[in-house]
């Protein structure tokens, strides 16, 4: 599993932010694998700042897509947890407009316009095609990079005049990754990625 799939399963929590799915607690078999609730959490904290993070929904994705509120929050944050089912580590924090703009990719849809929004990967990212908002693995000319802890700015379409929009950027920088497509958004490297860090 890549970062394009740890960024479905993220879109997927959008459904929690405006539906009414009841926060449960105990054991869960999510995305998160047999994680208690009190792991969930913090694991999904370590997406983000903890001032961010402490006031956070944090949202458990079964493997079917069904999400459940682990923690209700109230700053217009949602976490998730790392999905060990990909390489490295990555939960992920974004807020309402992030994960509407997330949303809109997981569908292949437009995303919203005039909607900036942030997502947070602070513990790291999986490796992911720059140029294919849509590669599941590493092929001859889908320019796949090593991302690690890194913020991203999303739905600023037009707004990233200036950065890289290379399709084998340095990732060590900021750059637009999947330019000239409609999901393209900036990454900006917090450190550069660790190996070993699962």
């Amino acid at each position: 599993m890549n970062g394009h799939r740890t960024l479905a399963w993220f879109a997927c929590s959008v459904i929690s932010t405006f539906g009414s799915i009841p926060v449960a607690s105990a054991q869960h078999q999510g995305m998160a694998g047999s994680m208690s609730d009190e792991d969930i959490i913090k694991s999904a904290m370590t997406a983000a700042p903890p001032a961010v993070a402490k006031d956070a929904t944090i949202v458990d994705v079964s493997p079917d897509g069904k999400t459940r509120i682990v923690r209700k929050g109230t700053n217009g944050f949602t976490c998730l947890a790392d999905n060990p089912n990909t390489p490295g580590p990555d939960p992920m924090c974004g807020d309402k407009n992030a994960m509407e703009w997330a949303q809109a990719w997981l569908e292949k849809k437009e995303p919203p316009k005039n909607k900036v929004g942030f997502m947070y990967m602070l513990a790291g990212g999986t490796d992911a095609s720059n140029t294919d908002p849509y590669a599941q693995k590493p092929e001859p000319n889908n320019n796949w990079v090593e991302t690690g802890p890194h913020v991203m700015v999303v739905g600023a379409k037009g707004m990233m005049e200036g950065y890289p929009r290379t399709a084998k950027p340095d990732t060590s920088q900021p750059y637009v990754m999947w330019p000239d497509t409609p999901y393209e958004h900036l990454m900006l490297p917090v450190r550069p990625p660790e190996t070993g860090t699962r």
